[in-house]
């Protein structure tokens, strides 16, 4: 069984560093499954059968900490079943069962943010009212933050549509840059929880009401009166009000929790920010914007006669290229004796990848993509055909596998029918045709990112403006001092981006959101890839991008009424 395997040499390499906190490391739980819950009804019995033997394999592995399962109200006995999102306050059920504590494994600081979508923001009122409600109400025990520290996808980590800059919202951005005022807020909230962890712990919980839309929660020691800790909350979301709790008055922000330690005496309330908010700088440090630094290498287009993998039907995307590339070319030689009888065809694709471009020859037809909430899509652009041969070659491309869902091995990505069309009426069915395919570019073939690569012959820069299926290379110094580094790729189409052979990701700055704006243009380049003076940047651009464009830039913040940020 390959999961029972994997589960095993994790977990026997824990214990061979000491790493659980049983052999006195810092690991206090693990975890066996996540989220299984949203899929398991699609597996029937099964579903439910594997939930318990994933249950009891992992137990058996013995870490000597405690086992959790995300999401899974039906956890089986010991393992703990916990909550994810971002109101466990009031979403979660609770434990299965009376001897398990309320822990919160993911708190979503954010959302992850698709091509073509705006970034999800959550204000640091919002996340500290939720911590503080699920302590409060559900007793909860432990949260645990997804991510309190952003991130990027480097090289083709993301998945479907999900773009290189990973929850850059949290409260370490994605530079590891604090974001105010969620940061500091989130900090006093801490501060606060710590203050009374102890009663919170071990005391009795009790509610009672304080209003219609207002209630307290009060953790105390039975057999020591006096040593409490209370939590009031007001749920309107627009009023502030005033309520009495043990013969004392206290004014309530809108959808607010105040925190009372002893009982009496308020040292947090989650709607009263004293954190200053800040702002990201972003300082350019070279345009390169030089014609005479640029070189660029045309990547080639297939035709059927230089494919070695041949078929009598469209081939699923994934299973060809074996994830080695985002990258298959689908490849047809037609020969029309005649002219169509139309005057004017179209040729026509639907696809359940996430984006194609056709090609004619070496005439690039147009292109066409999909979206994060819209598995599949139609291009239909004009094309001229010849009599005699006439080579088609369509490049269906990837950003991503798929995230989530059952049965992820029958997912089908790619080609489902490619038609030329005369008329509504009219059509020459070309899905069962002999194809031809190419796993990837030319390009990726010969590695030609990588820094040693002195094979290849780049050529001078030509004329920039819809230029197709082209790699671009120049070099650049870092720049002075510690800030985080970033290309802004602003002027750019769709493509994959490389510094000193080391990927940085996709960008797809093309993909607009619904304000017309790009879901993202500046691309994270730790200072650990770049060295002194030197640096390889190379870029593969599908379509339209212009290179002399693109920036380098330092990223920094300050708070926003101007004064140095911590």
């Amino acid at each position: 069984m390959y999961m029972q395997n994997f589960t095993t040499k994790i977990v026997s390499m824990m214990h061979s560093e000491g790493l659980y906190t049983s052999q006195g490391g810092p690991i206090i739980l693990s975890q066996i499954e996540n989220e299984y819950q949203n899929v398991q009804k699609a597996f029937g019995e099964e579903g439910s059968r594997y939930v318990e033997w994933a249950a009891k394999m992992a137990v058996g592995l013995e870490t000597g900490v405690p086992w959790v399962m995300c999401k899974q109200t039906d956890a089986p006995d010991p393992v703990i079943n916990t909550c994810n999102g971002m109101r466990c306050g009031e979403t979660f059920l609770g434990p299965n069962s009376p001897n398990k504590p309320a822990l919160w494994t993911e708190n979503w600081t954010s959302f992850y943010q698709v091509y073509g979508g705006e970034p999800y923001i959550r204000s640091a009122e919002d996340i500290a009212f939720h911590v503080t409600l699920f302590i409060a109400r559900k007793n909860g025990s432990y949260v645990n933050y997804y991510m309190y520290h952003g991130g990027t996808n480097f090289e083709r980590t993301s998945s479907a549509y999900v773009v290189t800059s990973y929850y850059d919202q949290a409260p370490l951005d994605e530079y590891g840059l604090l974001r105010q005022p969620k940061w500091g807020h989130l900090k006093e909230l801490h501060a606060a929880i710590k203050s009374c962890s102890t009663i919170l712990l071990e005391g009795k919980q009790s509610n009672f009401s304080l209003g219609q839309l207002q209630e307290g929660y009060v953790f105390e020691e039975e057999r020591e009166k006096g040593n409490c800790a209370a939590f009031l909350v007001n749920s309107d979301h627009v009023n502030m009000v005033t309520v009495q709790f043990r013969s004392r008055s206290y004014q309530l922000p809108p959808n607010s929790i105040s925190i009372l330690p002893d009982c009496q005496n308020v040292t947090f309330n989650t709607a009263t920010v004293n954190e200053k908010s800040n702002k990201r700088i972003v300082s350019p440090v070279e345009t390169f914007s030089s014609v005479n630094k640029w070189e660029q290498f045309q990547d080639v287009i297939p035709n059927f006669d230089q494919t070695s993998l041949i078929s009598n039907s469209l081939l699923e995307h994934m299973n060809v290229t074996k994830d080695k590339s985002d990258y298959l070319w689908y490849t047809l030689t037609l020969r029309f004796e005649h002219n169509l009888s139309c005057s004017e065809p179209k040729l026509q694709v639907l696809s359940t990848a996430h984006m194609a471009h056709a090609f004619a020859g070496d005439t690039y037809l147009g292109g066409a993509h999909g979206s994060h909430d819209v598995k599949s899509f139609t291009l239909q652009v004009p094309v001229t055909l010849n009599e005699g041969t006439n080579n088609i070659s369509i490049l269906s491309v990837m950003v991503g596998l798929p995230d989530s869902g059952a049965f992820l091995e029958r997912r089908f990505a790619g080609l489902t029918t490619v038609e030329i069309e005369c008329s509504t009426q009219e059509s020459y069915d070309l899905t069962n045709s002999t194809w031809g395919y190419q796993v990837g570019l030319l390009g990726e073939q010969l590695e030609i990112y990588e820094e040693s690569n002195g094979s290849i012959q780049w050529c001078e820069l030509q004329n920039t403006t819809n230029q197709t299926l082209v790699w671009y290379k120049t070099i650049f110094d870092s720049p002075k001092g510690d800030d985080a580094v970033a290309l802004n790729l602003e002027s750019m189409g769709k493509g994959q981006v490389w510094v000193n052979g080391r990927s940085i990701g996709r960008y797809w700055i093309s993909f607009h959101t619904s304000n017309g704006q790009p879901s993202q243009t500046l691309y994270h380049v730790p200072r650990s890839f770049l060295e002194d003076n030197g640096n390889i940047l190379v870029l593969f651009e599908e379509v339209g991008g212009n290179p002399l464009r693109i920036s380098l830039n330092t990223i920094s913040s300050t708070n926003i009424d101007g004064t140095l940020a911590k």
